[in-house]
């Protein structure tokens, strides 16, 4: 067993303050995920209850359900509370299915490819 750190408690007594909350969890991955905080360890090792995957593309959004979830960690980027009596989202934003969320972000990633592509083939001009 390790000895915990004065940081370590911080950290533990932070995320205390969120149990039985629903957060927003953004990962070192970009994906961001929602649900209620159950658990926790001086890890920032947590788990989540009812918790889905919010994807966004352009002005359209689709939350994955999740269910119980466990998250590792040492990828979280940041953890906040979310606000149940305010929308979460402008109210321009389109809710679309999981399938048209997934096409949408192969498009998104296919086109961001090309964008890289063309750039690699168009370094040999200098606009200097």
């Amino acid at each position: 067993m390790s000895w915990a750190g004065p940081e370590d408690i911080y950290l533990s007594t932070s995320l205390a303050s969120y149990l039985d909350r629903k957060l927003l969890v953004l990962l070192r991955d970009g994906r961001k995920l929602m649900g209620t905080l159950r658990s926790f360890d001086q890890f920032a090792n947590a788990v989540l209850e009812g918790a889905c995957e919010r994807v966004i593309v352009g002005e359209q959004y689709c939350d994955i359900p999740l269910g119980l979830y466990v998250i590792r960690g040492e990828n979280v980027v940041l953890i906040g509370e979310l606000d149940t009596e305010r929308d979460e989202l402008p109210p321009h934003m389109i809710r679309v299915s999981e399938t048209e969320i997934k096409r949408a972000q192969k498009v998104e990633r296919e086109a961001s490819e090309l964008r890289g592509t063309m750039r690699k083939r168009m370094e040999f001009l200098d606009f200097d």
